[in-house]
């Protein structure tokens, strides 16, 4: 199985329950079609570099999980067929050096990014105590 990553961005113009629905949607094609599903890292609402279908903004959402080639194929029709994704794009990982960066994507995906930042607060208010 190989590693693969895809982001697809939902169009902003649908609540929040839409849009929680449409990404469980892709999720249970993933589930249906046997791929491993490793994180999920919803980004949220950003702003789009360019207008795509007459928006200006999108919810962004990344997957990261393992599955067969053929697999990438299918997942795409169906991102394709649905009017209410905008956009997606689907990196494969294969080589050594990619799958060790898929890796520390994944754990910061299921770990949240803000724990990095947390555990270097209190390293400046120590420098800043004995500063003081």
């Amino acid at each position: 199985m190989n590693c693969y990553e895809t982001l697809f961005v939902v169009k902003p113009t649908l609540t929040e329950e839409e849009i929680k629905n449409q990404i469980e949607w892709v999720k249970a094609i993933l589930e249906k079609e046997g791929a491993e599903l490793l994180a999920t890292d919803d980004m949220g609402m950003r702003k789009l570099a360019y207008q795509v279908q007459k928006n200006s903004r999108g919810y962004y959402t990344v997957l990261f999980y393992k599955a067969n080639g053929s697999f990438v194929g299918e997942l795409e029709r169906n991102l394709r067929n649905n009017e209410e994704i905008i956009k997606f794009l689907t990196v494969k990982y294969s080589k050594v050096k990619e799958i060790a960066q898929f890796d520390k994507m994944v754990a910061a995906a299921k770990g949240g990014k803000k724990a990095p930042v947390a555990e270097e607060a209190p390293a400046a208010a120590e420098e800043a105590a004995t500063e003081a």
